[in-house]
């Protein structure tokens, strides 16, 4: 049966027997990967925070951080579950895309908490989104991708309507989670690396991890709407992804310089510039496109496995092993 049922072929109440495996085993792995941000001490970070530890340069890196990801996550759980679960009617799909948004959930409780063990006004934190124009463009940059799924008058009733998805999809998973998201995470991952702001560093981790998932499934339902619909995926649409997806490089490289104006112990914008071409192009190469930059990971500590293979490490070397939250260590 289609994973997009226009027809009315599937039965939502019946996920036996199952068609895609796949969304099953990341169902499956996104169970294993169980965690609450609560299970994580900040005390160490709130006494660097209240102290002297951190370089002005330092403390707007966490902030801005903070900021974005505390609205954007609120944005990704809203494309799921108001928009996007319409339209993908498989059981199993759907069952993934509930536990997505549960984790979605998850990381909005995460900055929740941030926030109020820093002692974060929430307006000033919640506000960045209005108050910094480079997240503000980020964001709005994806909403105007998803405006299709968003649109309560959107159908699916031919090839032109496939691609509008398609579209929504590669705006929602590669650009938003896959691009979007990681400058933030090998900035917070960094200072975490220098023994700074721990706690924040061990929670961006698990999202990281969890966003591995996130965008490994999305990556998969792209190609299996591909491989039911041929000829929607055309040469014209693999033109206007590729320029999408480099749009999007350039917003995150003007957020990644802004956020990071300073270099701090090895760490520049003009690094995170450079990582996030490097990780747009693992993107393009998952989506079976050309390469567009060519540039080499400057964060070598930084594993591709996190975005490639979801059982590998996400780092080269081992952080705190998490296979549920029952079993964390510390």
């Amino acid at each position: 049966m289609p994973i997009i049922d226009t027809a009315a072929e599937h039965d939502p109440n019946k996920i036996l027997p199952i068609d895609y495996d796949w969304a099953r085993e990341y169902y499956e792995a996104g169970v294993n990967n169980n965690w609450v941000p609560e299970e994580i001490p900040m005390q160490d970070d709130v006494a660097q925070w209240n102290g002297d530890e951190l370089t002005d340069a330092e403390r707007q890196l966490v902030e801005w951080n903070l900021g974005f990801f505390s609205t954007a996550e609120s944005l990704t759980a809203n494309n799921l579950v108001l928009a996007l679960y319409e339209y993908v009617t498989a059981p199993e799909c759907r069952q993934y895309l509930l536990r997505q948004a549960y984790e979605e959930a998850i990381h909005t409780d995460t900055f929740i908490y941030c926030c109020d063990s820093l002692g974060f006004e929430p307006e000033y934190l919640y506000g960045m989104y209005d108050r910094v124009p480079s997240i503000e463009e980020k964001d709005q940059f994806v909403v105007d991708l998803t405006r299709s799924i968003d649109d309560p008058e959107f159908t699916i009733d031919g090839d032109s309507d496939v691609r509008d998805l398609l579209r929504d999809l590669v705006g929602f998973y590669v650009i938003m989670e896959g691009i979007f998201f990681y400058a933030g995470f090998a900035m917070m991952l960094g200072l975490k690396r220098q023994n700074k702001m721990v706690g924040i560093g061990q929670q961006f981790e698990y999202i990281m991890r969890d966003e591995s998932l996130h965008v490994g499934f999305g990556v998969d339902l792209i190609d299996q709407i591909r491989t039911e619909n041929p000829g929607v995926w055309t040469d014209e649409f693999d033109s206007e992804v590729i320029d999408l997806i480099k749009e999007a490089v350039e917003l995150e490289q003007i957020y990644a310089r802004e956020a990071c104006p300073e270099e701090i112990l090895g760490m520049s914008g003009s690094q995170f510039a450079d990582y996030v071409e490097y990780i747009a192009d693992r993107r393009l190469d998952q989506l079976d496109l050309p390469e567009q930059y060519g540039t080499e990971n400057p964060f070598p500590w930084m594993s591709e496995q996190v975005d490639l293979n979801k059982e590998k490490n996400f780092f080269e070397t081992q952080v705190t092993e998490y296979q549920s939250g029952g079993s964390l260590e510390w």
